[in-house]
């Protein structure tokens, strides 16, 4: 994994460019000096978000080859690719265009489209010998965000609700469920019916991501079926 700059190592700054607001001189700084995007540059992932799934596949191994992945928002493809690097047959989905990965079936979507779910179960089938049922269902899927706190929370939590049941319908017994949540993690309604769905629950921060970044990810484990 990436190293993190230390004290010694010289840090890129960034000219503040006439027409560029304050707050995107500072984002293009953190990119500019951030590790995690270096290296992918370095790897050929699309994002530094390969990373996180890579650290949490780490923890749970549950990427292996022939699995059957869904990846849910997945623009621009750096979760397919780690998942694809490990055999996997994928399919993903995102409002955004994907360009084209080995052994991955994408498309452009939105996930909230009445018609969504079955494009995605007809995509798993043609890579699955017909079976429209999944290994694993991860998302990485976030809503534009307004700055108020619980509206946020309340948005992303509606996207995980989608992508949840979207994962009980198509997940083979023992499967696993991975999502994106904000600080202070899954609800509690929906944490009670995880607890009831799958044999274990856990919240990771994995390493790459931003310590001041309020995202971590619920993991749930053994599907019951």
């Amino acid at each position: 994994m990436p190293k993190k700059p230390t004290s010694r190592e010289k840090t890129k700054k960034v000219k503040t460019a006439k027409g560029r607001t304050t707050s995107s001189t500072k984002w293009l700084k953190r990119q500019l000096n951030d590790p995690y995007v270096n290296q992918a540059q370095i790897d050929g992932y699309r994002g530094r978000a390969a990373y996180k799934i890579k650290e949490i596949n780490e923890k749970i191994d549950v990427l292996h080859p022939n699995a059957m992945v869904v990846d849910l928002g997945a623009a621009p493809g750096g979760w397919c690719q780690v998942a694809a690097q490990k055999g996997c047959k994928v399919v993903g989905l995102d409002l955004l265009e994907i360009d084209p990965i080995e052994n991955t079936k994408l498309f452009q979507m939105d996930f909230m489209d009445d018609d969504a779910p079955d494009v995605l179960k007809r995509a798993m089938a043609e890579m699955n010998n017909g079976s429209e049922v999944a290994d694993v269902v991860m998302s990485d899927m976030a809503p534009n965000t307004i700055g108020h706190k619980n509206t946020d929370h309340l948005r992303i939590m509606a996207l995980v609700e989608l992508a949840y049941h979207f994962a009980c319908e198509v997940l083979k017994p023992d499967g696993t469920f991975i999502a994106k949540v904000r600080q202070g993690g899954a609800e509690h309604t929906l944490l009670g019916q995880m607890k009831k769905d799958f044999k274990t629950i856990k919240h990771i921060k994995p390493p790459s991501s931003r310590k001041e970044s309020s995202e971590t990810y619920v993991v749930a484990l053994g599907f019951r079926g």
